[in-house]
């Protein structure tokens, strides 16, 4: 049975080194709060049931407005107004985790930490009941500074840089701040000086924390540069005389029609299959087959747009396409252009159109039918430094 999880995400910093003028989690990286950006990875947290956010004091009803808009009611969401010091905003949140068996203490500034490392350290709690910091090694030599003077080089080998979220059974977390006077900069180590015992997990690179300026610029270039993809669709179709045709989503009266559970037009569907196919979402026959009648006879023009649905929902834009018309007829050239800027502004992407023949060879080469070869080039923000 997976422990009930709840996490406290300290965001109460008034954030003067950044130099922003507003609280560090109300700061933006790529149109989103600090504070929305954390939230998206806690909320994939597997067994999480509740989260209490520690507020910036004076901001309480602006953070429990963010926080509610992007939360929509999935977990338990609680407020607090932030403490004198980092401690005393744990402390204040700690009064209102309920249900809950491990808490999670993580800092609203280092917002990019995956859901995965949520698990990690809340696994490792589990497992064996003690605190749990993750960490990640030092790769830089240290040497201890005494007024500008060098005494010693430090063994780095036993070094570790420790991050948030660290985790704690909740009973363990309680009675400990119940006990404790003095300001600790952590939560590992207030737990340390009760007598527990703290034990470390490997931490993750996004989970570096946004101090100064610098740090701020170092997400906002993660977030500039772009994942790219592309993928290669076709599609083939008997002519039919009993049916129009269309294709690129245009009728072309007066040329006999293609066979097929919708209107035939096989640049749309060629165009349909390289967008999915670049996205990792199946093919045309899995989204839109024979099996749902809601598109027998339907126009290119649903299939192409309920593909960019699927795609803007996983994050994905489209950067190109590129068209191959393969068969005897019709005549591309005449309709070229219109084609093309048709399925441009319909993709909101550059469509290019081309055009061969099988030299006779075949069914497309006796005129029997029409095929289309098309490649796509999607991207979407990384997201990943």
């Amino acid at each position: 049975m997976m422990s009930r999880i709840a996490v406290i995400l300290v965001a109460a910093g008034d954030g003067a080194r950044l130099g922003a003028g507003i609280p560090k989690a109300l700061v933006k990286v790529a149109d989103k709060t600090l504070l929305e950006h954390a939230l998206e990875n806690i909320l994939q947290v597997k067994g999480l049931v509740q989260v209490v956010v520690a507020s910036h004091e004076n901001r309480v009803s602006e953070f429990e407005t963010i926080a509610n808009e992007f939360v929509r009611g999935k977990v338990d969401l609680k407020f607090t107004p932030g403490g004198l010091s980092r401690q005393g905003s744990i402390a204040n949140a700690l009064k209102e985790v309920a249900d809950a068996e491990v808490v999670l203490v993580h800092d609203a500034a280092r917002c990019f930490a995956p859901a995965s490392l949520f698990e990690r350290v809340a696994h490792a709690v589990i497992e064996n009941g003690f605190g749990v910091v993750p960490v990640l090694p030092v790769a830089d030599t240290i040497k201890q500074v005494k007024q500008d003077v060098v005494l010693a080089t430090v063994d780095r080998d036993e070094l570790r840089v420790a991050q948030t979220p660290q985790g704690f059974l909740k009973d363990k977390l309680v009675k400990a701040y119940a006990s404790v006077d003095a300001d600790f900069t952590d939560d590992a180590s207030l737990m340390q000086s009760t007598g527990e015992v703290i034990s470390a997990v490997p931490g993750d690179t996004m989970a570096f924390k946004i101090t100064v300026q610098a740090d701020l610029e170092y997400a906002e270039l993660n977030f500039s540069a772009v994942e790219q993809r592309t993928g290669i669709g076709t599609d083939v179709h008997k002519f039919s005389i009993e049916k129009p045709l269309f294709l690129g989503t245009l009728l072309w009266p007066g040329e006999a029609g293609l066979e097929g559970h919708s209107d035939g037009d096989a640049v749309s569907h060629a165009i349909v299959d390289a967008l999915l196919a670049a996205a990792g979402l199946g093919d045309i026959g899995t989204n839109f087959g024979v099996d749902k009648p809601e598109y027998a006879g339907a126009n290119g023009t649903i299939f192409i747009t309920e593909t960019l649905k699927l795609l803007r929902a996983d994050g994905w834009s489209v950067g190109n396409v590129s068209v191959q018309l393969i068969g005897n007829k019709p005549k591309l050239s005449p309709r070229r252009i219109e084609v093309e800027q048709a399925l441009t502004a319909l993709l909101g992407a550059p469509v290019s159109l081309g055009a061969t023949t099988t030299d006779g060879l075949g069914f497309l080469g006796s005129s029997e039918g029409l095929g289309a070869v098309a490649t796509a080039l999607i991207q979407r923000p990384k997201g990943r430094l």
